[in-house]
């Protein structure tokens, strides 16, 4: 009994869950992006762009997708970049909210 308790107490917490059979929950899904808007009350716009290759010629296309996504605090500005993190859905098209400010736009030109 003693060598059974010792295996549960070095193990990582996960995995003690999914022996007391509770579920795991996966990574959320992280994405960096650019605030296009800062319009509506608590949600930015985030542009996120990612580099695909066509699937028939082969050449490296630029794909950009745009995410709505939930700021609390209100600090995220058109301009910045910015990581968000998946969420529960929070509205109809809002699944994500906002992690960090990675950087502030830089003076407006």
């Amino acid at each position: 009994m003693a060598t059974e308790n010792n295996k549960l107490d070095g193990a990582p917490a996960s995995s003690a869950r999914a022996a007391a059979g509770h579920s795991v929950r996966g990574r959320r899904q992280e994405k960096t992006g650019l605030v296009t808007s800062s319009k509506m009350a608590k949600t930015i716009v985030v542009k996120v762009t990612r580099m695909v290759g066509h699937k028939k010629y082969g050449r490296i296309v630029r794909v950009t997708k745009k995410f709505y996504a939930h700021d609390e605090t209100g600090q995220a500005q058109p301009g910045d970049t910015v990581r968000i993190v998946e969420t529960r859905p929070m509205s109809k098209l809002k699944r994500w909210r906002l992690a960090e400010v990675v950087s502030h736009r830089s003076s407006a030109v």
